[in-house]
């Protein structure tokens, strides 16, 4: 009877009819599922590639091959035995009114671009160390035999303006530049420009800076102050109303600001945040030139990776050792043997001398 009773319940019939219906609706739905992830996937898989593009392509535009226009033949600095290991890094800011920069600088009727910043930063081996040396733009040089980027042979030439080797032969030649005033090897290259300074600090929110005098053109007092990114572009060109009122003074402002910079990136692990490094690589790739070898998201990233190991707040910042030149007092040329020192202790990777510290013409750090 129980039987029966089960084969002519029109609710179980009613069931197994519906069970095969139910099956086939959840697998379309976890089907339906699968596609929509997948689209997910492949959709920002495609945006993360074509923003990685996007940003590589920039990078590559101008990059410069130092061992193509420098050369690796025995005209160039060797790298010593003591020193293996350690990296040569020249940082250039250009004063290029170019483009998004016009707008930085209204008013500015300058044309061409000059190294308005020049650093020489030597990484120790072990990536636990690091000292920036500025180079003021106003130091007479011997600018040594150059080739421009037409193929055009530019004679070396005696008493030039640091800065100007920039604007009149080009990137190159102001690396090929420092490697004759120093002896030591260039080994990378960077360059950013106003728009990308101004970018930079924004995309970290501000950098704070302390000062022990006041800035009154800027409005700045003694004091803390966080700096957006159009007063600290205003603030690393300053020279007036600030110190002597020289070329020498501001670049110990750029230097406090440069330590104030990194600490800032540092404090809010920016290298390990993709969307906060993805918005300043995007602000940067735009306004920075490299040399071949870091001209990748790639080769910068793990450039980025391998220096995470220096303190900022252990960083030491020295300003070439200068001394007023005789025949032209608005222009300073590198004090012996101070400079020759400094130069020494960078080739061989060793701790700088006290001795080589000291600028006779003052300012820096």
């Amino acid at each position: 009877m129980s039987h029966i009773g089960v084969q002519n319940d029109p609710d179980q019939r009613s069931r197994e009819r519906e069970r095969p219906r139910s099956r086939s609706r959840a697998r379309t739905i976890r089907r339906g599922i699968l596609v929509g992830l997948l689209v997910l996937v492949l959709t920002g898989g495609g945006a993360a590639w074509w923003m990685y593009q996007g940003l590589d392509s920039n990078l590559k535009d101008g990059a410069v091959d130092l061992n193509k226009t420098l050369g690796d033949g025995k005209d160039r600095p060797a790298r010593t035995a003591a020193a293996a290991g350690a990296t040569n890094l020249l940082v250039l800011g250009s004063d290029s009114r170019a483009g998004k920069n016009a707008a930085l600088d209204p008013g500015s009727d300058v044309s061409g671009a000059r190294s308005d910043t020049a650093l020489l930063v030597h990484i120790a081996k072990g990536r636990t160390k690091a000292v920036a040396v500025s180079i003021p733009r106003d130091t007479l040089v011997t600018r040594p035999e150059c080739t421009r980027s037409d193929g055009t042979v530019v004679p070396s030439r005696k008493r030039v303006m640091f800065n100007s080797v920039f604007s009149q032969v080009g990137l190159a030649c102001t690396a090929k530049t420092v490697e004759a005033m120093s002896d030591v090897r260039v080994d990378h290259l960077i360059v950013l420009d106003f728009a990308g300074f101004k970018g930079l600090v924004d995309a970290v929110g501000g950098v704070t800076v302390t000062l022990d005098q006041p800035i009154t053109p800027l409005g700045l007092t003694a004091g803390a102050h966080r700096l957006d990114g159009t007063q600290a572009l205003k603030f690393v060109r300053t020279r007036y109303g600030y110190g002597d009122g020289s070329d020498l003074g501001r670049i110990g402002l750029q230097q406090q600001f440069m330590l104030a910079l990194l600490s800032e990136i540092k404090r809010q692990d920016l290298l390990g945040s993709p969307a906060k490094l993805y918005r300043i690589a995007d602000t940067l790739t735009a306004s920075l030139t490299t040399d071949s070898d870091l001209a990748s998201l790639t080769a910068l990233a793990k450039f980025g990776r391998s220096v995470q190991g220096i303190d900022p707040a252990a960083m030491e910042t020295i300003m070439l050792p200068v001394s007023y030149d005789k025949q032209d007092p608005n222009r300073v040329v590198a004090a012996e043997p101070q400079a020759a020192a400094l130069w020494k202790a960078i080739r061989t990777d060793s701790t700088i001398p006290e001795s080589a510290k000291k600028s006779p013409a003052g300012g820096g750090s």
